[in-house]
């Protein structure tokens, strides 16, 4: 368990938006914004909130280890009343641009959720093109325990997809920093160029003018 958790800071914002008679509370997260290769990944979840049903130690996913995001996933998923994953490919993020494809992807989530959330609480500064009222929370993902929840899922996921890649395009490392711009990332990418799942927008400095790819 994660020591000095305070399970009441985790839900100020949950506990405003009961108040306010709502039942539903979907959180919305979004990993792998900047990265050079893979794609962003999302996910809403509306959690249960009441007391006993609270799952120890969901945090911003960035600051828990691997083991424990993979155990606290497992059992959120268990939990939840309704969870959904999305993502949106290297191809779609370069068509779009990272922000929009990010919108997109959050979009996807929260209205792919199998019950209608009576508000959204998304990580983050920018507003999603839905129906639902929503509530965006700076640090959402380490103030919010239901955004908290959405963040350990979409890490999690992609991940697991990264390392699923590794075994495709082994000379990259993706298991090692799952698409993020590592000085190894960098050499493998001069030494081999990009492959399939790498973000032209994000790598132009390694293949403008070159000519060069691994696809």
């Amino acid at each position: 368990m994660k020591k000095n958790w305070d399970a009441e800071k985790k839900l100020a914002f949950e506990r405003e938006a009961l108040g306010r008679g709502a039942k539903y509370i979907a959180g919305a997260d979004e990993v792998g914004r900047g990265p050079l290769a893979g794609p962003v990944v999302c996910a809403a979840v509306i959690m249960p909130l009441g007391d006993g049903e609270l799952i120890e130690g969901v945090d911003d996913s960035k600051k828990l280890s691997e083991k424990e995001r993979e155990r606290l996933s497992a059992l959120i998923k268990d939990r939840a009343i309704a969870y959904k994953i999305a993502l949106i490919d290297n191809k779609e993020i370069d068509r779009l641009n990272i922000l929009e494809a990010t919108r997109l992807c959050m979009k996807n989530a929260v209205e792919g959720l199998r019950a209608e959330p009576d508000i959204v609480l998304t990580d983050g500064n920018f507003g999603l093109d839905i129906a639902y009222p929503q509530i965006h929370i700076v640090k959402g993902d380490a103030l919010s325990y239901t955004i908290g929840a959405a963040s350990i899922l979409a890490k999690v996921y992609r991940d697991a997809l990264m390392c699923e890649y590794d075994k495709k395009y082994p000379q990259y490392g993706f298991a090692a920093h799952k698409g993020y711009g590592t000085k190894a990332h960098e050499d493998a990418i001069r030494e081999y160029g990009l492959c399939e799942i790498h973000r032209r927008t994000f790598t132009k400095k390694f293949w403008e003018g070159q000519g060069k790819s691994g696809e």
